[in-house]
């Protein structure tokens, strides 16, 4: 909603908070990668790509959502900026999930595989579950609205990124410690991931009814696509689908069910 009042010397503190965790999860991989500190983020996600691969161009989306959650947080720095509804639940979610993402650059740095997974999924639930939580109030925000440009689009555009690059990571750390189990194929595990991805994603989308948390979702099966195609055109074709997919419901949920509820 828009903002409603100034904030508390309390939720001051909190919105600092954000903006450390902010700056946190930008310097991080701008510091590994200019000092050449442990693995880099290709090198990690070698060790176990051998299962399901995305296109190294698709990683390239980093950049637009590292410059969002700086957008998210430094609007929160600003003394005109009001306290909201979505600006007070969202905070502290937001800074674990911001010191989440700057995490997992260090422990692929340090190889830490296991951990990698752990903060990543934790980064990922900080975020979807409090968002998940306020569906009803993000669905109402309206499109001019402040919290939609600077809040929702930032934080669900990282949501979407994360449910692809979750299930990724665990793949890649599953085949990195030959731990798949045998009841499927290294092909048909992977081809379940995309699946279930993209259940989960549709539903969410579903949920939240806003373009920006399947667009990046969408973009990262199609990075699968082009790694894919030639070594695995099933998986490859099965993740280009469900990009199309994605996209498609994203459209008619945030367009054509949106209407529906403001007119009520």
């Amino acid at each position: 909603m828009t903002a409603i009042a100034r904030p508390t010397p309390a939720q001051q503190t909190r919105r600092l908070a954000v903006l450390a965790a902010a700056v946190f999860a930008v310097a991080v991989p701008a510091v590994q990668m200019l000092g050449g500190f442990g693995l880099s983020q290709a090198e990690f996600a070698a060790q176990g790509d051998q299962t399901l691969r995305v296109a190294g161009y698709a990683f390239s989306i980093w950049g637009l959502l590292y410059l969002g959650v700086l957008v998210y947080a430094g609007r929160q720095a600003l003394p005109q900026t009001g306290e909201s509804t979505l600006i007070n639940r969202m905070g502290w979610p937001t800074v674990v999930a911001f010191f989440g993402i700057g995490f997992w650059i260090i422990m692929a740095a340090m190889n830490l595989m296991a951990a990698s997974v752990v903060v990543i999924f934790a980064a990922l639930l900080a975020l979807l579950l409090p968002m998940l939580a306020s569906f009803q109030t993000i669905r109402d925000t309206g499109m001019m609205e402040r919290d939609r440009w600077f809040l929702i689009w930032p934080l669900a555009a990282l949501a979407g990124w994360l449910t692809v690059a979750a299930p990724l990571n665990l793949i890649t750390a599953a085949t990195a410690f030959d731990a798949l189990p045998a009841a499927l194929s290294p092909t048909g595990w992977a081809l379940l991931a995309v699946v279930v991805t993209t259940l989960a994603g549709v539903g969410i989308t579903w949920a939240l009814r806003t373009l920006a948390y399947p667009l990046p979702l969408a973009w990262g099966l199609v990075g699968a696509f082009v790694a894919e195609q030639e070594v695995k055109p099933v998986l490859a074709f099965m993740a280009l689908a469900a990009a199309f997919a994605l996209v498609v419901a994203g459209v008619i949920f945030t367009f054509g069910l949106r209407r529906g509820v403001e007119r009520r």
